[in-house]
């Protein structure tokens, strides 16, 4: 708050009616596991780099997995506190990892967010690990920048039952882009290429199961009759989940 007793610019949470639940919210978390010493996400060697990216993904062994002592800690730790994490996975890049949360109602999936992080935040701090929050730590190399998918849903998507209701839905994003991409978090042109996974910060498009698309339409829509959710695949791993949810709301 500021002195006056208004919200304060960054108070996105201000931005939330706390008692509207009918938009549900799953954001996907990624972030890279940084080491202070390096410079570089764990499994980087000191110089140079490592295999490329691809067997790192929902890896196991120690040759592709880099850090899941901390990750499963933080897991513990999450449902302790009573998050609701749907799951963890290592990621495409060494040292990259995913944790996913859902809740009914944009401020409660914000809060969730925000607590998982700074969870995270000191677990990591105490095996002298850094969480990298930025959405292309590692520049042009090439290597995945990091996201926070924002799957969403209200009670039209839940019952629409017609594949046009979806794409009218889609549509509607499309006159919005400069709006939704001012709180999808910094430098996300640096991510937003039109590679790793993403569709161009220049274009909007949707597709069913696209993860090249600015909005993917999820198989098991299709497969339930035209009910279920969306993905927002723009938001970025720094960006505040309020101001997400919020401008998704809007829509």
């Amino acid at each position: 708050m500021t002195s006056d007793g208004t919200p304060h610019p960054s108070n996105g949470r201000a931005l939330i009616d706390d008692d509207d639940n009918d938009f549900w919210f799953g954001f996907e978390q990624e972030y890279f596991l940084w080491d202070p010493e390096t410079n570089k996400p764990l499994g980087f060697p000191a110089n140079g780099y490592p295999a490329p990216q691809g067997p790192y993904y929902c890896s196991v062994g120690a040759y592709n997995s880099f850090g899941r002592e901390i990750v499963e800690e933080h897991l513990d730790a999450c449902l302790d506190a009573g998050l609701n994490v749907e799951g963890i996975n290592a990621e495409v890049a060494a040292g990259q990892w995913e944790f996913q949360i859902f809740a009914k109602g944009a401020a409660q999936a914000g809060d969730e967010i925000w607590i998982a992080r700074y969870l995270l935040e000191r677990i990591g701090e105490s095996y002298g690990v850094a969480i990298n929050w930025h959405c292309k730590p590692l520049g042009e190399l090439d290597w995945n920048g990091s996201g926070m998918h924002a799957n969403f849903s209200n009670t039209l998507l839940r019952t629409a039952g017609d594949k046009a209701i979806f794409d009218k839905v889609c549509e509607s994003f499309r006159p919005v882009v400069k709006e939704h991409i001012e709180v999808y978090g910094a430098d996300n042109h640096l991510r937003l290429t039109g590679k790793h996974e993403t569709a161009s910060i220049h274009d909007f498009s949707y597709g069913l199961s696209d993860r090249g698309a600015s909005i993917r339409i999820p198989i098991v829509a299709a497969q339930k009759g035209w009910k279920g959710y969306l993905e927002d695949r723009r938001p970025n791993s720094a960006a505040d989940p309020y101001k997400v949810a919020a401008r998704i709301s809007l829509q």
